[in-house]
């Protein structure tokens, strides 16, 4: 990749968009493209309508390689509604009731209604460019959105929007180095789901046959075979469960203070809840109980039952949430995966009322393995091994997502020269 910054002294011009380089065109989208056109939606109750060979594109199938739509049309739905087949090389762009979402058809397709085709003139303006113009739109896009209940951006607003038009070598050398960013998120993101996949292949072989090749013999139990070495324990065995309270709202002195408080949207997001949404004075961490580092929290109440977290430092919860705090008996990375593994029975146990619920006694006497603490600890530690592992694949991810962010700020406005 060979960039070069603009220098003081190089050739500019101002136009109504910036300064730009001055052998780059400021213009409008409808002077470089030769169509422009929304989707449509045939007629639901025509069955002969759907299921046929042509691919027909909704709001979930819309990525930057459009490589697949979950859904078909017949030529017989094509005719009879607003829909148009789009050839590959289109720009594709959500403009309804979700805007901003942007990819290019790889293939012939039709699209729902909401969804705008764009077709280049390739003479001036590369369909990848155009694409990643409208990457950087997203918010843009969304602020200009016109309607009541449901906003959206008409054809001919798009066609009046100004970008910034490099040569055309120019604009091919942009979307390479654009997307050689994009391939690697990709092989990164594919590592991730695969080391997922290897980890909960081992959380089922670890916390039900233990450590490879120590166990011989095992014995039936209500949670299945189990080494004959292992027994069938209650969670308040493990040690104290502190359900969380919410201090009153109406007492400003409990919040806004420098004692974490965490609630079911702080959890789920990786294994250790190190931030949380709202603080709370000490006071207010006092009332809503304190947590030890480490303890396992556990939502019980609401519909986000299952979710798990374990607490990176002193904190305090809401009454959604149980929190397990381990003796010396027991590991508290074991003692995470495990409740990682039955979150599936925690929602069935709940049932399916208006507020699904587990309360704190049924929780208490919820099953789970008990293994030697030497035992517990290798397996804590080898799971949490996978688990820094995604966490640091997970953290390049997000880097190369704020790197390609800024590539793209400076290379669509001519702020930053590739080497052509």
């Amino acid at each position: 990749m060979e960039i070069k910054t603009l220098k003081a002294g190089q050739k500019t011009k101002k136009t109504a968009i910036g300064e730009i380089p001055v052998d780059w065109e400021a213009v409008e989208l409808q002077n470089v493209i030769k169509d422009i056109g929304d989707g449509g939606t045939p007629d639901t109750r025509i069955a002969e309508y759907f299921n046929g060979g042509i691919p027909w594109a909704t709001v979930a199938d819309i990525k930057f390689r459009i490589r697949a739509t979950r859904q078909t049309i017949s030529e017989l739905g094509l005719k009879n509604s607003s829909a148009k087949l789009w050839p590959p090389q289109t720009v594709i762009l959500t403009t309804g009731a979700t805007i901003g979402k942007v990819g290019l058809a790889e293939f012939p397709l039709a699209t729902k209604q909401g969804i705008t085709g764009i077709i280049c003139n390739e003479s001036r303006l590369i369909p990848e460019y155009l694409a990643r113009f409208f990457e950087t739109k997203e918010i843009f896009l969304n602020r200009i959105a016109q309607g009541g209940t449901f906003k959206e951006v008409r054809a001919p607003i798009l066609k009046r929007l100004e970008l910034a038009l490099p040569p055309l070598s120019e604009q091919k050398k942009i979307a390479e180095i654009l997307a050689s960013v994009d391939a690697v998120i990709d092989q990164t993101r594919a590592v991730i789901d695969q080391t997922k996949t290897v980890k909960k292949g081992l959380m089922q072989e670890l916390l039900t046959r233990g450590i490879p090749g120590r166990h011989k013999k095992f014995k039936k139990t209500e949670l299945g075979m189990i080494p004959e070495e292992w027994s069938i324990a209650r969670i308040k065995d493990i040690g104290e469960i502190v359900t969380g309270n919410t201090p009153s709202t109406k007492a400003s002195r409990y919040y806004n203070g420098d004692y974490p408080w965490a609630t079911p949207g702080d959890l789920g997001i990786g294994k250790y809840v190190k931030t949380t949404l709202k603080m709370l004075s000490g006071e207010g961490a006092f009332v809503s109980r304190f947590i030890p580092k480490n303890s396992i929290l556990v939502v019980c109440i609401g519909s986000t039952i299952g979710k798990i977290g374990m607490a990176s430092q002193e904190m305090s919860t809401n009454q959604q949430i149980n929190s397990i705090v381990c003796n010396k008996d027991w590991d508290y990375h074991f003692v995470y995966y495990w409740m990682s593994r039955i979150a599936k029975l925690l929602v069935e146990m709940a049932g399916k009322h208006a507020v699904p619920i587990i309360n704190k006694t049924g929780f208490s006497v919820m099953p789970v393995l008990k293994v030697p603490i030497d035992e517990q600890r290798a397996i804590g530690k080898i799971l949490d091994s996978i688990d820094i592992q995604i966490h640091n694949e997970e953290v390049f991810i997000n880097n190369l997502g704020y790197l390609k962010s800024a590539l793209m700020q400076v290379l669509l406005t001519g702020e930053v020269r590739v080497k052509v």
